[in-house]
């Protein structure tokens, strides 16, 4: 049986979050050494609250799989942070189903633009964006500096609300908050 793939709102402080926190933090020290422990810390945890800001989880059997979050960058656009898909579960849609959840929550909550950045050292987020519809905002042909930023944005349709991706791993929507994992051929 496939697994129930269900999206919470949350806040950093509950426990689920956990995972999250501690996988995302290692893998930027593996990427970009100790210093990119700041990352983690650098903004506080209510700006990743309502009403401006928002982090979800995507649970799969009540385990946390996968995350992210938006906080305020201006009054008309969310700043995606924090994207994450446990280490035992990528390769599966999961981060466009989060991506998705995410670009759906800004748009309810007002925000007509996403804007975000990933690291030089993250191909897999990068090739992400690229797929999703978000436009780089750097030349994507140039090498990438060792530890510039690569900023991308997404204009959030008016009027309409983001699409949940058509990627035959991602999963199907049963209900708004709750999918279940298409099959693997």
């Amino acid at each position: 049986m496939t697994p129930v793939l269900q999206v919470r709102r949350t806040t950093l402080a509950d426990p689920a979050t956990e995972p999250l926190v501690r996988e995302l933090t290692e893998e930027y020290v593996a990427r970009y050494g100790e210093g990119a422990r700041q990352e983690m810390s650098r903004f506080p945890a209510a700006e990743f609250e309502p009403p401006g800001g928002l982090l979800l989880l995507l649970l799969a059997d009540g385990e946390p799989v996968a995350g992210g979050a938006y906080r305020r960058y201006d009054e008309r656009t969310a700043e995606l942070k924090r994207m994450w898909t446990h280490s035992a579960h990528r390769r599966r849609g999961l981060a466009r189903r989060v991506l998705a959840e995410l670009e759906l929550a800004a748009a309810e909550a007002g925000y007509r633009r996403i804007h975000l950045t990933t690291g030089p050292r993250q191909p897999e987020a990068k090739g992400l964006y690229l797929a999703t519809g978000y436009t780089p905002l750097f030349d994507v042909t140039a090498e990438p500096a060792p530890f510039r930023p690569l900023p991308f944005e997404k204009h959030l349709p008016v009027g309409a609300l983001p699409s949940a991706p058509s990627s035959p791993s991602a999963p199907a929507v049963r209900s708004p908050r709750t999918v279940r994992k298409a099959p693997t051929p």
